[in-house]
């Protein structure tokens, strides 16, 4: 069992290597899938079982994360240059569980509009390396990431929050403020979060952009680009509810001048 557990969690790992869209990482994203399909039969259940599962939720966040930074810090990774919540996902999952507590409406536009986008990507073409299924990076990995989604999904179907146009605004306001100032972080310590003061040293689907500064504006149309295709459905259902009240208030005058 000790032997089990040092494989788990070594640093030198010695098992099979990550592979995309193996069947590992497939059983991973059909887990994630089936989760978050397993939580939309909540949404008509009392307040203390939705609150139960938000708890739940946040904790597996909260835990999951202080794993990975006690990880780095046991094998001597730990540093101010990778390993400080300043990632997107990084403080979304610090946020995002905050979030599932007290039901922030603030923080939910953030992690549907934001984290979706960005958590989706990294589910996709995780960067683990030599860690494949069992080792402990494997599953963390797919738990912060997932859950990000899951959270988000979470509060939109079962919690009834949506987001609006303004939040389409806000978002993009403050994640530009948010991102000049890691810039300057970066800066000051050397560090590359949010990857916007220089391109990744690991390849990346930054590689096929321009070079820096220039990728900067293409990631900014591309995070536009994928905040509207997520407020897509809701557009598209207040339209539906707008045609339909019209057409309603259209038959109430007619039959009214009659």
């Amino acid at each position: 069992m000790t032997d089990i557990l040092a494989d788990f969690f070594t640093a030198d790992y010695q098992g099979a290597a990550f592979e995309f869209l193996g069947s590992a990482h497939l059983a991973a994203l059909g887990t994630l899938v089936l989760l978050n399909l397993f939580l939309l039969r909540f949404k008509r259940s009392s307040d203390g079982t939705k609150s139960t599962i938000r708890w739940v939720l946040a904790l597996t966040l909260w835990v999951n994360e202080f794993a990975w930074h006690y990880w780095n810090y046991s094998f001597g990774r730990w540093d101010l240059q990778t390993m400080l919540p300043l990632h997107l996902c990084s403080i979304l999952v610090w946020i995002g569980a905050w979030m599932l507590i007290t039901k922030s409406y603030k923080i939910y536009e953030f992690m549907y509009l934001i984290g979706i986008a960005g958590t989706v990507q990294a589910l996709a073409t995780p960067d683990l390396g030599i860690y494949g299924y069992p080792h402990f990076r494997f599953f963390q990995t797919f738990l912060s990431h997932g859950l990000i989604v899951t959270s988000a999904v979470y509060m939109t179907v079962v919690e009834g929050f949506r987001p609006t146009w303004k939040s389409l605004l806000r978002v993009f306001l403050w994640t530009n403020i948010y991102a000049a100032v890691v810039f300057y972080i970066n800066t000051a310590i050397g560090s590359n979060y949010l990857m916007i003061n220089r391109r990744p040293d690991t390849p990346s689907l930054l590689d096929l952009l321009p070079d820096w500064p220039v990728y900067i504006i293409y990631m900014e149309l591309l995070g536009i680009a994928c905040m509207l295709l997520l407020y897509l459905p809701f557009a598209m259902k207040d339209l539906r509810n707008r045609y339909l009240l019209n057409r309603d208030n259209a038959s109430r005058l007619e039959s009214i001048s009659k």
